[in-house]
């Protein structure tokens, strides 16, 4: 079972395809406390820039109908109270943990990529859906910051590194391909798709700024798309899904169209637990399928 169940990022060996995403377990450790962590891969804990950033003010989530607006604002303490916590609390952990970063600019995210490296992080992952304060736009809406952001983070750091993109970027592909290019070892798609709630009693949009992230089932088709024109572009390339999975057939979708692992995210709200079944799901549907392994589907739906 482990082998067939087992997933492989470039040079990234993971015992499950799931993995925790990012803002959603909080810093690992606290939903460790109360989850089975051993249907995980690995978890990504919630991402910290270079000096403490307060986020917006509340309300910062809100339900939809299907899924939810978060506007949180990246709360966090900063990477020096990040890494004097976490430095005792990884190697305790039960399951790899991946450290996120996040900044305003290059310097300040390979500072952030050394510290959780040095927190005793398995990998980092850079979250370039954050706002260039130059331009009022993402990173990941730009190839050329994508691409210096990353050489910056890979020339500091040892361990592998991926990009999570943006749904919104208007060119996903370029933006994955400078990814590649400046050193990643694998892609994330994706991070949650802008949105917008409002409040008829209020007359008001339900979170504090405004437009915020969309998470949850909705955002499946859409991730899954982007998956699976970024693994026909750049084929072979390592990518992990993440968007609206719920279930073990999802796992699957997301591996017919070109990734390799999935992240968990939305579905930790409501059950913090969902791994355990999510991977009983998925091995039945495996079964089903008379598949001899996952890895045997990756990108089946590209032929």
């Amino acid at each position: 079972m482990a082998h067939i169940m087992s997933a492989s990022l470039g040079g990234i060996t993971l015992r499950s395809p799931l993995i925790a995403a990012s803002g959603t377990v909080g810093q690992v450790w606290e939903w460790a406390g109360v989850a089975d962590v051993s249907p995980y891969g690995a978890a990504v804990a919630k991402s910290v820039s270079p000096t403490p950033w307060a986020g917006r003010p509340a309300p910062r989530i809100a339900p939809t109908s299907t899924g939810m607006l978060n506007g949180v604002g990246i709360q966090n303490p900063g990477i020096e109270a990040w890494v004097s916590q976490m430095t005792p609390r990884i190697p305790q952990m039960e399951v790899p943990v991946w450290g996120s970063a996040v900044a305003e600019d290059v310097d300040g995210y390979a500072l952030v990529a050394k510290g959780v490296e040095t927190a005793g992080a398995a990998a980092v992952e850079v979250n370039l859906s954050c706002p260039n304060l130059d331009t009022g736009e993402m990173f990941s809406f730009d190839p050329g910051a994508s691409r210096s952001v990353l050489e910056a983070v890979v020339a500091s750091v040892t361990v592998p590194v991926g990009a999570k993109l943006s749904p919104n970027t208007p060119d996903l592909v370029g933006v994955a391909a400078a990814c590649q290019e400046a050193g990643a070892d694998f892609l994330v798609l994706t991070n949650t798709a802008l949105g917008l709630g409002l409040s008829l009693e209020a007359r008001m949009p339900l979170l504090s700024g405004g437009v915020g992230g969309y998470s949850g089932p909705g955002l499946k088709p859409i991730s899954l798309r982007c998956v699976y024109e970024v693994a026909g572009a750049l084929s072979g390339f390592p990518i992990v899904g993440c968007g609206g999975v719920g279930t073990g057939r999802d796992v699957i979708e997301y591996v017919m169209a070109g990734a390799s692992a999935v992240q968990l995210g939305t579905v930790h709200f409501a059950e913090p637990k969902a791994g355990a079944r999510i991977r009983r799901e998925l091995a039945t549907e495996l079964g089903r399928l008379g598949a001899a392994s996952l890895s045997d589907l990756v990108g089946v739906a590209l032929a």
